[in-house]
């Protein structure tokens, strides 16, 4: 999705968390054509707090758009759900957290698992685009579309491989991947924090519809972002991200441990 003249390649976060937070674990999923290097800011601010972090890189990304369009969706998920598990057998208390598509991985992975809490940033589960209803057919007679491009974007650029084009395949099992995760939305039973662009040009309003009808009272919080695009943790409202995600995390951290020592 982005682009820049550095060629290093993105790679997986994981910290192992310090003092009185290195029980707290955090995994978070970066969204569908990213890398670990959207939501790294993001990470670095829970580790500095002593939170235990990890941040898988997802099959197919942070390579190239032939490479993804390789993979499937449970590739994704599944990537993301052991890195998950593996943060929560080392640490008392374990959260799950996501951009975009990202977002709904996370979401899914919470009514699969007994998680703390989810927090959000402009999950996905929709599409403005209603071509996307036909493209398990489309993706066979056309085999990549151009990347969606924001107007005027103020997010730091990251380079996250060659994304330069976007696989109809992949999308189509993002797609799958939505739906999968909007029909599990019921099942979840952990608060559910979520951070809206008011401007993004990549998720539609009909996500956080979907999200507010699907999780009832289990959606807690909704904070509007007024000056941010659709990669906001690289944007100007990160602060707030970082501070209120971190403020969401800890009292539910010391509630969960205060039932399970009774």
């Amino acid at each position: 999705m982005s682009e820049s003249s550095n060629p290093s390649p993105p790679a997986a976060f994981s910290y192992q968390g310090h003092g009185p937070n290195a029980g707290i674990g955090v995994a978070i999923c970066h969204g569908f054509t990213g890398s670990p290097l959207s939501v790294l800011p993001w990470a670095e601010h829970l580790a500095s707090q002593g939170y235990a972090v990890t941040v898988p890189l997802l099959p197919g990304h942070g390579t190239d758009w032939r490479q993804l369009a390789r993979t499937r969706w449970s590739d994704w998920y599944r990537s993301f759900e052991a890195a998950y598990l593996e943060l929560e057998a080392r640490t008392e208390t374990c959260f799950v957290a996501g951009l975009s598509m990202g977002g709904a991985i996370a979401l899914l992975a919470a009514s699969r698992h007994d998680v703390a809490g989810v927090s959000v940033v402009n999950p996905g589960l929709t599409f403005y685009d209603r071509r996307v209803r036909v493209v398990g057919v489309l993706k066979y007679f056309q085999r990549t579309t151009l990347p969606i491009q924001e107007e005027q974007p103020t997010a730091a650029v990251t380079y996250d491989g060659d994304y330069s084009r976007t696989p109809l395949a992949a999308v189509h099992e993002l797609r799958k991947l939505f739906a999968a995760a909007a029909r599990a939305l019921p099942g979840i039973t952990a608060p559910v924090q979520v951070f809206k662009s008011r401007t993004d040009a990549v998720v539609p309003p009909t996500s956080l519809a979907l999200l507010r009808k699907g999780l009832g009272a289990h959606l807690t919080e909704v904070v509007d972002l007024h000056s941010s695009g659709h990669v906001a943790t690289l944007d100007v409202d990160a602060p707030e991200i970082f501070a209120k995600s971190s403020a969401f995390f800890h009292p539910l951290a010391r509630q969960k441990t205060a039932l399970e020592t009774r």
